[in-house]
């Protein structure tokens, strides 16, 4: 599974746009990965919009994750769900879910990466790296140096998220992450489909460059 692009939806923050038009168009920039995201939204609605979110991300081979809800993730079928520290735990998630299903955890600290990993969690998010408007309840932020400590201490796909864009990508990549995820650097911008497209180009020639060094 590819990690290097996660886009996280928010509809009010892309204007006003669908769910299904904003995964249409990352999808259409380059996104790897599409998690759904909307803490206004019943489950029953979630259900509906991931209904729909499957049906073109399938048609793609894009990894389609729900945020928190496991529930409404295996109601429409995606391919895994994304738990925070305050969810159900990895442990009982995985003696309810299909085999191949994929479970992801945020994670603030070496502690919480560890324990996530081995309680069994597909991939890791470090959240927040950085301060951000979508997380304003966050107090403390993992910074740099603490996804670099949470990448020597887990050997499982690590990604990075919380006021990530264009103007620190370079930074975040370059303490051994597997891919960024993100927010406002795409849905608060005016061209959804271009925004993601440049992070995409952006992250492959970081990783190139990061590869170079390690020669």
């Amino acid at each position: 599974m590819n990690y290097d692009l996660y886009v996280i939806t928010d509809s009010p923050l892309a204007g006003g746009r669908s769910h299904d038009e904003i995964v249409k168009l990352t999808i259409e920039g380059g996104a790897d990965v599409i998690q759904l995201r909307d803490k206004a939204c019943s489950s029953t609605e979630l259900v509906e919009i991931g209904n729909r979110i499957r049906k073109i991300a399938r048609k793609t081979g894009t990894t389609f994750i729900v945020n928190d809800h496991l529930n409404v993730a295996l109601a429409c079928d995606a391919d895994g769900v994304h738990l925070g520290q305050g969810d159900l735990s990895v442990r009982r998630a995985r003696k309810i879910v299909p085999k191949d299903f994929i479970i992801g955890v945020s994670v603030g600290s070496v502690s919480e990466a560890l324990k996530a990993f081995n309680d069994g969690a597909d991939y890791i998010a470090a959240s927040p790296v950085f301060p951000t408007e979508q997380k304003k309840e966050a107090i403390t932020f993992c910074g740099l140096e603490g996804v670099r400590q949470i990448r020597v201490a887990v050997d499982i796909p690590l990604v990075a998220i919380g006021g990530i864009g264009l103007h620190n990508i370079r930074d975040v990549l370059m303490t051994g992450v597997d891919g960024v995820a993100v927010i406002s650097a795409v849905m608060a911008q005016p061209d959804i489909s271009s925004a993601t497209r440049e992070l995409k180009q952006r992250i492959r020639e970081i990783k190139i460059e990061r590869l170079a060094q390690l020669r």
